[in-house]
């Protein structure tokens, strides 16, 4: 008696293009083809390609997770890749392989030559395969979203910590958001290389973006002060809000540092220590009056 894979693989062979067909078709009516992510064409040519390999490969071996399925556990990893990175749901991805599933089994069903033990092989192993191949897609869709968001956070953790330079021989590093040791590390190196590229003399760390201050958030800060002052920069610290004076005060951290309650005065007092002094200009009506009298 035939085997149920080779039995598959006949029917594949024998029912391509109505396979394909009544594939798309489930497709476009779950809304697949929809959001502009992706049209019918290029959605029709991943079906092809997928029965293509299938048919090849299931006159080979019944083993998903065998050599021989290997180009197409490739073909499915890198449609779900690019449909997390396209914003899929895991519904909407898994719906590619799922949804295959009634039209394999009505090519299978219309076979008359196979008897009906045949025909209930044939059904369970496309079921089986079926399902191991669907989540194979969705292992890697899993893995492809987690890596998407862990790109996203180190992007939004290296633009919320933007270093500006105030003045010559002064830069600003204004936070914003909870302190954590990931976003310490990016805090950290986003300043060294600034007083590096800089010369800077002093930095001033703004806190007035950080919602709360606790003993970790204050570790955080006085590994980043620390690591300036090895590099040659004084720190002061500005934006420490009532509430978080009296919060540091109740835990009892000592930050060891300058500080000063707002950004400007931390400028004013980073300006005296370099021995400037901001004036305000005259205007030139006032000049000329001063000159006429």
């Amino acid at each position: 008696m035939a085997r149920a894979n080779t039995l598959l693989s006949q029917t594949v062979s024998d029912n391509e293009a109505v396979i394909l067909d009544e594939w798309m078709q489930r497709l476009r009516q779950a809304g697949a083809d929809q959001g502009g992510r992706i049209n019918a064409a290029e959605l029709q040519t991943q079906g092809r390609d997928f029965l293509s390999i299938l048919k090849r490969t299931l006159g080979e071996s019944s083993d998903v997770t065998g050599a021989a399925f290997e180009p197409l556990r490739e073909l499915l990893a890198d449609i779900s890749r690019s449909r997390a990175i396209q914003g899929y749901s895991p519904r909407e991805t898994a719906l590619f392989v799922f949804s295959l599933k009634q039209a394999l089994f009505a090519a299978v069903a219309r076979r008359k030559d196979f008897s009906a033990e045949q025909l209930a092989q044939a059904t369970w192993e496309a079921s089986t395969m079926l399902d191991e191949l669907g989540l194979h897609t969705m292992d890697v869709y899993q893995r492809s979203r987690e890596e998407v968001i862990v790109r996203q956070q180190r992007e939004i953790a290296e633009l919320s910590t933007p270093v500006v330079k105030l003045w010559d021989g002064i830069l600003a590093l204004p936070l914003i958001g909870t302190l954590d040791s990931e976003r310490t590390q990016v805090v950290m190196e986003n300043l060294l290389q600034s007083i590096v590229d800089s010369g800077a003399d002093f930095a001033i760390i703004d806190i007035t973006g950080v919602p709360t201050v606790d003993t970790l958030t204050a570790q955080h800060l006085l590994k980043t002060i620390a690591a300036a002052r090895l590099m040659g920069a004084d720190c002061i610290i500005s934006g420490i809000r009532p509430q978080i004076a009296q919060t540091m005060v109740h835990l009892g951290v000592e930050l060891n540092v300058i500080s000063k309650a707002t950004l400007a005065d931390a400028f004013a007092l980073a300006l005296k220590r370099l021995n400037k002094t901001v004036v305000t200009a005259k205007t030139p009506q006032a000049a000329d009056s001063k000159a006429a009298g």
